[in-house]
C-alpha cells in the first residue's frame, strides 16, 4: 500500500518536498502537517534514539525496529535509512526485505565503508565502485524477489573521489535497477544541475542548512531536475531548541509557558478517536463476578 502510494507520488508532476522524521510523533506531525511523505533520517533517529552521533553506532536491529513504530502511526509513505545495508550482499538483502516487512516505502543503501557517518562531517570514506554496485545489485535483487519496497542508491563519493566518481556511481546505479538515486553533497548549482541530468530516475537533493550543498528554494531545485527535497535536522533541530529554552528558563525559577494548548496535544496523540472507539467496550456500573462454579 505505502509502496504503491510512493510510486504514485513520484509519478506526478513537481517536487516532492519532504520533512525528515526521527520517531513516531515526528512522523505523525509531519502527516498532520499536510505534507504527502517522509524520510526517517539516520542521523535525527540516532540522536533521538540514543543520543548518539550518527556514526553507524546503530544496529539492523534497531533501526528496522525504529522504521516498524513509524509506519504504525501514520498512513502516509516512510522513506528510511538503511545506512551501508549493515554487511556483505546477503546482509543488504536481508535489511531491504526487513525494511519492507517493517512496511517503509523506500530503503536508502549507501556506498560509505562501515561504520559509516554523517555525509556532511568530514572522515568519510566509500568503498570501491564493484563493492558499491554489488551492495545496489542485491538490494534490487530483494525489491525483484518479492520484497514491496523502493529502492534508493546514495553515493558519498563526492568528497572523497571527486563530483565525476560520484556521477560514474549515480549512473550505473540506475542502469542497475535503483528507483531513485541521491548524489550526497554536491557543492555547487552546476553540480546539482548535472547530478539530475545524470540518471533518468528521480534524484533527491539534502537540504542540510550549514551543509555542504547549496539552499535552495523548493521551486529552484524542481527547476534543477529534483523530484525528492530531504530535509533532515528540521525537526530534530526544531524539538532540541524548544526543549532547550524550556529548561533555561525553568532553570531560572520561571515559569514555562505551554507551547501549545493541551487540548492540541490531546488531539495529536489521538485521545478522541480512542475515547470514541473505547465507547464500543464500555461496560454500565460495576460488575460482581460471578465464577463459573458459582453459576452451577
Amino acid at each position: 500500500m505505502s509502496t504503491a502510494a510512493l510510486r504514485a507520488l513520484l509519478a506526478q508532476p513537481g517536487l516532492l518536498v519532504m520533512p525528515c522524521c526521527h520517531d513516531a510523533l515526528s512522523a505523525r506531525l509531519v502527516e498532520q502537517a499536510g505534507f504527502p511523505l517522509t524520510f526517517m533520517s539516520g542521523f535525527a533517529t540516532s540522536a533521538a534514539r540514543a543520543a548518539l552521533p550518527d556514526t553507524g553506532l546503530l544496529s539492523y536491529g534497531e533501526m528496522v525496529e525504529q522504521v516498524r513504530t513509524l509506519t504504525e502511526a501514520v498512513r502516509f509513505p516512510v522513506l528510511a535509512d538503511g545506512d551501508t545495508g549493515y554487511g556483505n550482499g546477503m546482509n543488504v538483502r536481508r535489511t531491504v526485505e526487513g525494511y519492507a516487512r517493517a512496511g517503509a516505502a523506500c530503503v536508502m543503501i549507501e556506498d560509505q565503508v562501515a561504520p559509516k557517518r554523517c555525509g556532511h562531517t568530514e572522515g568519510k570514506e566509500v568503498v570501491g565502485f564493484d563493492e558499491a554496485l554489488v551492495r545496489i545489485r542485491a538490494a534490487v535483487d530483494a525489491r525483484r524477489a518479492g520484497a514491496d519496497i523502493l529502492v534508493m542508491a546514495r553515493t558519498d563519493a563526492r568528497d572523497v573521489l571527486g563530483f565525476e566518481e560520484a556521477l560514474a556511481r549515480v549512473r550505473a546505479f540506475a542502469d542497475l535497477g535503483a528507483d531513485l538515486v541521491f548524489l550526497e553533497s554536491p557543492r555547487s548549482v552546476d553540480e546539482m544541475r548535472a547530478a539530475c541530468a545524470a540518471v533518468t530516475v528521480p534524484s533527491m537533493a539534502n537540504m542540510l542548512d550549514s551543509g555542504r550543498t547549496p539552499m535552495c528554494s523548493p521551486r529552484e531545485l524542481e527547476a534543477l531536475g529534483f523530484k525528492l527535497a530531504a530535509y533532515p535536522l528540521l525537526l530534530l533541530d526544531a524539538a532540541v531548541d524548544a526543549m532547550q529554552r524550556a529548561l533555561e528558563t525553568l532553570a531560572r525559577g520561571e515559569p514555562v509557558p505551554p507551547r501549545i494548548p493541551f487540548r492540541t496535544l490531546r488531539t495529536v496523540l489521538g485521545f478522541d478517536a480512542y475515547d470514541a472507539a473505547a465507547e464500543a467496550y464500555r461496560i454500565d456500573g460495576p460488575k460482581r463476578f460471578v465464577s463459573s462454579s458459582d453459576a452451577s
